[in-house]
């Protein structure tokens, strides 16, 4: 059994970092959650779809790394997703330039069981039935709904678009999503009711990333502001929430306090845009040294 699988497919991104020329980089969920979170000592593995463009070379650098690449499937006449990341003026705009097969139900094979799987869409490859098959094979059920909120215009840019299915939100324990996607899948106005609305398809745990803001996590016994953790210098963006998420159910399923492991999280995003695409987060000790001072800045809401 794994402690933490991610559902949802890789991307090869290419990244516009201003004036910069463009720089390609291996990206997606089951990138940056697997780093993070092996990074603490969880073991990880990955369900995704890949075409037969999947360099050899990222399999080796992945695997290296201790992530389990086994149920990774390879479609020949296929193409990985692909994305333009391009970064002006601090805003990020999202272009979809190639898409690799959904992900299906079959996709899972029976032999896989987590402690949490973390289900991470990014262009709509998961449906219904491939979370009812997720939830038989693992204890909790993890979710960022990026890939069910985006549209893609003739040319492939993204925009938020309401979820067609919310009603699948009843499946997970645990919920990380930036403001602007909580908003829209719920169609609140604010934070607060977008949290509670949230909360009332089931969802024990509630994360809202706030970029230099922080984030807002809330449970059962109420909300709190945790500060993000100040990077030595900002490169890339790329990957922050994936990163976040990644460290935070890796503590979790040591049983720390969720206020603590969203500490964590923040201190995991804060290291990994310190370097452009996916970096390892050097020692766990530096982790946890800037999760510290996050902590010490936390306040109930």
């Amino acid at each position: 059994m794994f402690d933490i699988v991610t559902l949802g497919h890789f991307s090869i991104d290419i990244i516009e970092l201003g004036a910069e020329p463009p720089r390609r980089a291996l990206g997606g969920p089951p990138t940056y959650v697997s780093l993070a979170a092996r990074t603490l000592g969880a073991s990880v593995s990955v369900v995704s779809k890949v075409g037969g463009d999947f360099s050899c070379e990222y399999r080796r650098w992945l695997e290296t790394r201790g992530i389990d690449l086994s149920p990774l499937k390879i479609v020949p006449d296929a193409q990985t997703t692909s994305f333009l990341l391009k970064y002006t003026r601090g805003k990020r705009r999202l272009r979809l330039l190639k898409r690799a097969p959904p992900i299906e139900a079959e996709d899972l094979p029976d032999w896989l069981h987590a402690k949490i799987i973390h289900v991470a869409p990014i262009a709509g490859e998961v449906g219904g039935e491939t979370v009812n098959k997720a939830k038989g094979l693992a204890g909790i059920l993890s979710v960022d709904p990026q890939g069910f909120v985006r549209a893609f215009n003739h040319e492939g840019w993204t925009r938020l678009t309401a979820m067609r299915n919310p009603k699948i939100l009843k499946a997970f324990s645990i919920f990380k999503a930036s403001v602007e996607e909580a908003e829209v899948i719920t169609g609140a106005s604010n934070i607060s009711s977008a949290v509670r609305k949230v909360h009332g398809f089931g969802v024990e745990i509630v994360i809202l990333t706030m970029g230099v803001e922080g984030a807002l996590l809330s449970r059962g016994n109420g909300a709190y502001k945790v500060p993000s953790c100040k990077p030595e210098v900002v490169r890339d963006t790329t990957g922050a929430g994936d990163a976040f998420i990644g460290a935070f159910l890796a503590e979790y399923l040591k049983g720390r306090d969720p206020v603590w492991c969203a500490c964590v999280g923040s201190a995991a995003a804060s290291i990994i845009i310190e370097d452009v695409g996916p970096s390892i987060l050097r020692d766990r000790k530096d982790v946890y040294e800037r999760a510290r001072g996050a902590y010490e800045g936390v306040v109930k809401v």
